[in-house]
């Protein structure tokens, strides 16, 4: 029968709340302030734990351990280092006697219980962690746990990490919080489905095989060689990977991994896309797309990123009116020949695509007078340069926006003389001529984007070039010019620019042809965000081509909703991804790359009209399902399509696209939740980094609305990025970067990079709070390694202090000293509010928990006063017993709960348990994840508010005499804190009384004087001077600020027993044992001498 299952089934302890806001958490014990005192001069304040948040530029949150607590949780040096002021004097006899020391100094060494374990107090991970691991896996412990629950479906559908390189701190991040999870759900008895999945396509594993080939042997790799090439890469990549995860300690389907290359996921892809496709949501069309020179392909945002430091060569430039509108009434005719549009843009090179210039409708304009004057040349600058038509005194109109022409005063050096204002709907279909190609174009109405912020107020239109020129062209019909080829190149279409690279010469050329023509106004340096290729860090441009496209409107106001209905944490998330998916254009899906999922589609020769339908599709589909996506390039156009179409097989050819990565990885909800057995729909949990808004979460949304009119997922997680311990970003050449292999096993240099182990990593995961960006660095993982240490020793003095413990010694709950049932409701409470922030997934504040009630509070109050009926109450004493039920019952507890976070430390606990331990139904839990989260205990929570207030004064008047100790002390009046007799007084009638009662407590454990570790403690009717005469040292001080106790500390009356270390008057009674007090003589009258007990 399980010790748990008629008495201790568990749990939380001091119902914890967060001493402040959670992103800045400060915990510590309150040092209770003293009003006044006597002999003592003055106090010491009790040393706090405290926590801090290491900020820096961003929001980061971490909590870390600032200073160690003055009292120890252990009492021999194996334990952790103890004051001096507390009393050892039972472990240190008995351990003197064990060293040698002389008989007289050890007579009754063999009659303490120290404690005893085979549970190291130095984790040795590097060694450990692995064995344990090496265990679980021997014995299928995952499965096992998963099988036995009997409990609900738990799916957390992994996001899959790219196959291309080693892992990095976010991995670890990313993949820890959801083996947190997974875990936890498992002590709850669900049966946790966890498939890990990579992403296996794509430019960056094409680049990588590209760059690790010779010149020779590039020029001979045909589409099938290469594919060969990236897929190996992939799979090693995705090994390796699988390696580091498992020694993060994470539990998977290791066996059953999802990788995109494979065949059945492929198949499932194309389903996804095929079902898009007969509804009506793929089309094919020319329209500008963010495109890659440098990877020679299009990108979806997801795949851009906005370094800090761009600069761009912008211009100021004059369109030349040649005509109003018969409707405008002769509005303009004073200003011709001599007026013309200013515009302003940051691409030059996209001024030969321009198809018209556009003005906001409601927005007012100026017809303004340029004057030249002496200091117009001063404006000029390394940054900025005059073009020649303002250094010319030449008549010249402009058309700018009213509220700019100041600025542009500024800005150009001239006196912009207004003579003229209208609105932009009255400039609408005038027209201008083109200033390199001289062809007629129109001014038209453009949208919201246009605005005065920036610039002139009218903007050069190029609907081949730009989103919203081209939805300004496709409401005017403008033609979608774009001349410029897949490298980035101009075409002839650009005529004499032909063959200059946009981004570098041909932006020069451009300008500079302006300038000798009399239309550029001025140049100058621009620095703002602009898009870079995410994997060859270099600049994009915004291009038309043909391309297949996802018609995100077709389904948006679905996806809105869905979102609505999914719960996001942090809960701004939600706003986030609304943002993002109500705004963003249709969905660029195809890829101008060999390594991918091909888009099923054929062209006719001659036409090259697109055929593709359900049939063609899941032909196709079936083919990859069994052959896998490589078929599409080595079998023949005949054999791809379905028998109806053979015969006119020699008419069409397969399209060479391939689709979008994020279009890979946002099908997986069909090819694992959908596909495979056991899994199913939404998934309960979705977690990765918040750049996933607009990538992950992202497409996965869209092809699941798209084709079931449902999110793929319950609820969704987003965690911040990780940065160095200054909030700096990683990177190779600040020398930032903080390896997860090397946290775990170690650097080069053991001394400067020692290894942790992963727990103290994945505690240091618990410690932050992942919501916004976490910093990690070499003193925050040797706080954590700090906090792990003590844990860990906490975990050791409970085992040790078990080692001859078997359930059926527990004590019944109603049996307990007063002072072990508050400890259980301490517990109780605990481990419910851990239980909270478990199923709230905030980790930080489990962390806080543990951090104070396991290592601080159980150390410096339960522990402390435990040790002395735990080493020489008597073996099998009803006082030793009771502790051992205390101790036994915290155990188990703080064991299970630290678990998800501290697998291995848990296991390590649990493989040297000195007991089984049983469930409820009867088996045997040989592995830690095998005995279920803490049952909820409602007898330990019953534990009277009046007791609960009681107990809380005691702690505080405790912490009151350890100061009036340490001043007698101070005095050498005493040395330990055994060598004094404590007197309290109050005036509080309640509160005496209670403090009567202890004085004379039925059980010794409940003593005031075992409270205050002191051999005798006495409670004062008043404070006459024939009681107090002859105390030395005493102060005052106010209990939860308005209770008024007096405390009193003289010489212990009678002599040091030698055994206990207590004084009592009794030494010297008994002739057969004349050094002991009553309690030790009693104890070792009956107890036979047990072995050494040490801790080994």
């Amino acid at each position: 029968m399980s010790f748990f299952k008629s008495f201790a089934t568990n749990s939380p302890a001091l119902v914890l709340k967060p001493a402040v806001e959670p992103k800045m958490s400060l915990l510590q014990i309150n040092p209770y302030r003293v009003l006044s005192h006597g002999a003592c001069s003055s106090f010491r304040k009790t040393t706090s734990v405290s926590f801090f948040c290491l900020r820096g530029s961003c929001s980061i949150k971490v909590f870390t351990l600032f200073s160690a607590t003055r009292f120890s949780t252990y009492s021999t040096d194996e334990f952790s280092s103890s004051s001096k002021r507390r009393s050892r004097g039972p472990v240190m006899a008995a351990k003197k006697a064990a060293e040698g020391s002389k008989q007289e100094d050890g007579r009754y060494k063999n009659t303490v219980d120290l404690p005893k374990t085979t549970f190291g107090m130095r984790a040795n991970s590097l060694v450990r962690e692995p064995e344990i691991q090496k265990i679980w896996d021997e014995n299928q412990v995952f499965k096992r746990v998963v099988d036995k629950n009997s409990g609900g479906n738990f799916i957390l559908h992994d996001g899959p990490p790219y196959a291309n390189g080693d892992l990095h701190m976010g991995h670890a991040l990313n993949k820890i919080l959801k083996d947190m999870i997974n875990r936890y759900k498992l002590l709850q008895n669900y049966k946790v489905h966890y498939v890990p999945g990579w992403d296996c396509h794509g430019l960056p594993i094409e680049l990588k095989v590209m760059q690790s080939l010779d010149q020779a042997v590039r020029k001979d790799l045909t589409p099938i060689k290469l594919r060969a090439k990236a897929a190996k890469f992939a799979k090693d990549t995705v090994k390796n990977q699988m390696a580091s995860f498992k020694r993060f300690g994470v539990w998977a389907d290791w066996n059953n991994p999802y990788l995109t290359l494979d065949p059945e996921y492929e198949a499932s892809q194309i389903e996804v896309f095929g079902q898009m496709a007969i509804q009506g949501y793929i089309y094919r069309g020319r329209k500008p797309v963010h495109w890659s020179p440098s990877s020679q392909t299009a990108l979806a945002e997801a795949e851009l990123e906005y370094p800090e430091g761009h600069v761009s060569r912008s211009l100021y430039a004059i369109f030349k009116l040649v005509s109003a509108p018969p409707t405008s009434g002769g509005l303009l005719d004073e200003y011709f020949p001599d007026l013309c549009l200013a515009i302003w843009t940051t691409t030059p090179w996209t001024v030969p695509a321009n198809a018209a210039v556009a003005v906001n409708a409601q927005l007012q304009y100026a017809v303004v007078e340029v004057q030249t004057h002496s200091e117009t040349l001063s404006v000029e600058n390394k940054k900025r340069r005059l073009g020649n038509v303002l250094k010319e005194e030449k008549k010249l109109f402009l058309v700018v926006a009213s509220d700019l022409v100041q600025t542009l005063e500024a800005k150009w050096g001239v006196k912009l003389i207004v003579r003229k204002t209208l609105l932009g709907s009255d400039l609408e279909n005038c027209r201008y001529i083109h200033p390199i190609f001289n062809r007629d174009c129109p001014v038209v109405i453009g949208g919201d984007y246009i605005t005065t912020e920036s610039g002139t107020g009218l903007v050069h239109t190029a609907p081949g070039h730009g989103q919203e020129d081209y939805v300004t062209g496709l409401k005017y019909g403008l033609p979608i010019l774009s001349p410029v080829d897949d490298h980035g190149k101009f075409t002839e279409e650009a005529g004499h620019f032909n063959g200059l690279d946009v981004l570098t010469d041909g932006n020069i050329a451009v300008m500079k042809y302006l300038d000798e023509h009399w239309s550029l106004l001025m140049e100058e340096s621009y620095e703002h965000k602009y898009p870079y290729d995410w994997r060859t860090k270099k600049p994009t441009i915004f291009r038309a081509t043909e391309q297949w496209f996802a018609s995100v409107e077709g389904f948006r106001e679905a996806a809105m909703d869905a979102i609505g209905n999914v719960k996001w944490i942090p809960s701004q998330a939600e706003n986030r991804i609304s943002a993002m998916t109500s705004s963003r254009s249709d969905w660029c899906i195809s890829r101008q790359r060999t390594w991918g999922v091909p888009i099923p589609v054929f062209y006719h020769v001659q036409s090259k009209e697109p055929l593709m339908n359900e049939e063609t599709i899941n032909h196709i589909k079936s083919i990859i399902a069994e052959k896998g996506s490589d078929a599409w390039w080595y079998m023949k156009v005949e054999d791809l399509l379905p028998s109806e179409y053979r015969d006119e097989a020699s008419n069409y050819e397969k399209g060479t696209d391939t689709m979008d990565v994020w279009f890979d990885s946002g099908s997986s909800w069909a090819a694992v939740l959908g596909g495979r057995k056991g899994l199913n729909l939404p998934a309960d949990l979705y977690l990765e980094g918040t750049d996933q808004h607009r990538g992950w979460f992202q497409s996965s949304l869209l092809t699941s609305i798209a084709t079931r009119g449902k999110a793929p997922y319950s609820s969704v997680i987003t965690h911040g990025f990780v940065l160095d311990e200054k909030g700096l970003k990683m990177s190779k050449s600040l020398g930032n970067v903080v390896d997860p292999k090397t946290v775990i096993e170690g650097g080069k240099n053991q001394k400067e990079e020692p290894g942790y182990g992963a727990d103290v990593m994945r505690l240091w995961v618990s410690s932050v709070d992942y919501t916004g960006d976490v910093m990690i660095g070499p003193q925050v993982l040797r706080q954590m390694s700090d906090i792990y240490r003590k844990l860990r020793g906490t975990l050791r003095y409970l085992l040790g202090n078990l080692h001859d413990w078997h359930a059926d010694y527990a004590v019944a709950y109603h049996d307990l000293p007063m002072i072990d049932q508050h400890a259980l409701f301490q517990l109780e409470n605990v481990v419910k509010n851990i239980k909270e922030s478990y199923e709230n997934y905030q980790f930080f504040k489990i962390f806080q928990i543990i951090q104070r009630f396991v290592i601080v509070d159980l150390s410096n109050f339960y522990f402390d006063v435990a040790k002395d009926r735990l080493y020489v109450g008597g073996t099998t004493s009803f006082t030793r017993r009771s502790c051992q039920t205390v101790l036994a019952a915290h155990l188990l507890s703080i064991v299970r709960v630290i678990a998800p976070i501290l697998p291995h430390l848990a296991e390590d606990v649990w493989q040297n348990l000195p007991f089984q331990y049983t469930n409820e139904d009867g088996s045997i839990a040989k592995f830690v994840f095998e005995s279920r989260w803490p049952a909820l205990n409602k007898t330990w929570l019953s534990f009277s508010t009046e007791e609960t207030e009681f107990w809380a004064k005691i702690l505080e008047l405790r912490t009151e005499v350890n100061k009036v100790l340490e001043c007698a002390r101070t005095a050498k009046l005493i040395g330990s804190s055994l060598d004094a007799k404590v007197y309290i007084h109050t005036s509080d009638a309640s509160l005496a009384s209670r403090l009567y009662k202890m004085s004379a407590a039925k059980s010794d454990a409940d003593s005031l004087h075992r409270t205050f570790i002191t051999s005798q403690a006495e409670v004062l009717p008043s404070l006459e001077n024939e009681l107090i005469g002859n105390i030395p040292n005493s102060g005052t001080c106010d209990i939860q600020g308005k209770t008024r106790v007096w405390i009193g500390v003289s010489r212990a009356e009678g002599h040091k027993c030698e055994r206990c270390w207590n004084f009592s008057p009794q030494v010297g009674s008994f002739p057969e044992h004349p050094t002991l007090c009553g309690r030790c003589y009693n104890v070792v009258g009956v107890q036979q001498p047990p072995a050494v007990a040490a801790v080994s």
